[in-house]
């Protein structure tokens, strides 16, 4: 979520959903990840989206999170503390008939508290713009030890951020676009039979 909302839906690029478009709540501060933001992130994470336990700490829109549900994740939680958000999330949640989707009302360091350890495969951190959230909502991800070894946290911040991911993390993926920074950690893990690529090259 980084400025004002410029549109008042959101397209969903791929999946199940393709071409829906989903309603973005008039909340300041409001913005969905754009398409083409998007499409990259998801095209590195195309391997493991099928399947995955998934969860959206800053839904917002729900832009993320509807892209993975309908990329076949197997499950996905969204968390959003703004009452007018969170009731769009759970109308565009019942016109898809998402039963893979569960939503939760509070703060995102809040429900990282309530996770199990190995719990999740993929996390979507996109705070709002210039919060400086995204590095403490990872460390706090890795304190909590609820992203399983191998899964991927995604964190979206201003060009101009740096994280420098935890111990025991290494960061995959990390693009500029536009005002935007696109940065993917991962969960290192030794001796994995799923052999995930650590040379940084495209998928």
């Amino acid at each position: 979520m980084s400025k004002s909302a410029k549109n008042n839906r959101v397209r969903i690029i791929a999946g199940d959903w393709r071409g829906r478009r989903l309603p973005v709540a008039d909340v300041p501060g409001l913005r969905p990840s754009g398409d083409r933001s998007r499409e990259t992130l998801f095209n590195w994470l195309q391997p493991w989206v099928v399947g995955a336990d998934c969860a959206d700490l800053f839904a917002g829109t729900g832009a993320l999170g509807f892209e993975a549900a309908s990329r076949g994740a197997a499950s996905v939680q969204m968390v959003e503390k703004h009452p007018r958000a969170f009731a769009v999330l759970r109308e565009s949640a019942e016109q898809l008939q998402a039963e893979q989707v569960s939503l939760h009302a509070g703060g995102a360091m809040s429900f990282i508290e309530t996770l199990a350890t190995d719990s999740l495969d993929l996390v979507f951190v996109d705070p709002p713009f210039d919060s400086n959230l995204g590095g403490l909502v990872l460390e706090r991800l890795a304190t909590q030890g609820c992203v399983r070894p191998g899964g991927f946290v995604y964190v979206e911040s201003p060009a101009s951020a740096e994280i420098v991911p935890p111990e025991g993390w290494s960061t995959w993926r990390d693009q500029e676009m536009g005002e935007v920074r696109m940065q993917l950690f991962r969960c290192q893990v030794q001796d994995d039979e799923r052999n995930f690529p650590d040379d940084g090259s495209d998928i």
